[in-house]
């Protein structure tokens, strides 16, 4: 074997306990935060179609997740609500007796350890769908910034430990950072949906949030998918609001986002495995066409070796079974 290679990589992967001494990203219960979809009713247990193993949850079954949530070892949880009744105005989402509200005080009541994270937007909540108060077609920005302060300090009301913004209107994040430190919720975090794209990925996340708008799209003020020096103006304006942890939405074709935002500013960065993401992954797995569980963890680690500190995947309770399972 003459000229043979002196440096041989491939000496650290033969042995699989060098490979796992050597791993340079390791996936923890830690990094996971599940989301969960909150309706009206009692004993409501429905499978959303598009994503398999995902359920719309009445408040009694949404407890009962909840304490499946904690017992896995699963830190945290985010609630999307689906209200009874909507409105131009998305009145529930910022009624203290709302579903969220309402949720809230529930999980609050029985399970002390688990973080509860709340998203705040009006899209779940309006009868047309959008993420704010409409003039015509159009999304008026500071008159929904004013509907969703009332939203995220009534989410911290009834018991919230984090709020999460998600509807991408400018200077959402430091109104509602003055309306908490005025209210004396000053130590309350917020999660900043700071760079979120108009990506083709939420379909089914609508389906399970009954949040599809009416007419048109949210190009208006979500971002566009071409765009990534656009993300970081997005992530800075909002560290300078008050944000503690920035969030990239969607993960998967915006690993690239994710590294960008923590190199630039090293801030806590939060990353969304959305629904379409999961779905396919789901789908393909059902068909016998990928391994689900590989893939799976595979792009959950992607995730993390980006740079997010912490994601939402709809793969949370299967990532720590796994976890559970591999590590006895």
């Amino acid at each position: 074997m003459a000229n043979y290679p002196i440096k041989r990589l491939r000496r650290l992967r033969y042995n699989p306990i060098i490979r796992d001494m050597i791993k340079e990203t390791e996936l923890t219960k830690n990094d996971f935060i599940y989301p969960l979809f909150v309706v009206p009713g009692e004993k409501v247990k429905k499978p959303v179609k598009s994503m398999p193993g995902v359920f719309q949850l009445s408040i009694d079954e949404l407890v009962k997740e909840c304490k499946e949530v904690e017992s896995l070892g699963l830190p945290a949880v985010i609630l999307f609500g689906i209200p009874e009744h909507k409105d131009e105005k998305g009145s529930e989402a910022y009624d203290p007796g709302g579903i969220i509200q309402t949720a809230v005080k529930a999980i609050k009541s029985e399970i002390k350890e688990l973080l509860v994270i709340t998203d705040v937007c009006l899209c779940e909540y309006t009868s047309h769908g959008h993420c704010g108060l409409l003039k015509g077609e159009e999304i008026l920005n500071d008159e929904t910034v004013e509907l969703l302060v009332k939203e995220a300090v009534s989410h911290v009301d009834a018991g919230a430990d984090v709020v999460a913004p998600s509807d991408m209107m400018d200077g959402r994040i430091a109104a509602i950072r003055k309306a908490l430190d005025d209210k004396g919720y000053y130590k309350t975090p917020i999660i900043s949906y700071a760079a979120k794209y108009s990506s083709g990925y939420y379909g089914p996340f609508r389906d399970a949030a009954e949040s599809a708008p009416a007419f048109g799209d949210r190009r208006s003020h979500q971002m566009d998918i071409a765009n990534s020096l656009e993300a970081l103006r997005e992530v800075e304006e909002d560290i300078e609001e008050g944000a503690d942890i920035v969030m990239v939405k969607p993960e998967g074709p915006y690993l690239d986002i994710i590294r960008l935002v923590k190199d630039k500013f090293g801030m806590p960065t939060a990353a969304y495995q959305v629904s379409g993401e999961y779905a396919m992954i789901k789908a393909a797995g059902q068909n016998g066409w990928i391994d689900e569980e590989r893939v799976m963890l595979e792009s959950l680690t992607a995730i993390k070796r980006a740079g997010a500190d912490m994601f939402l995947t709809y793969f949370a309770k299967d990532a720590a079974k796994w976890l559970d399972k591999n590590r006895k």
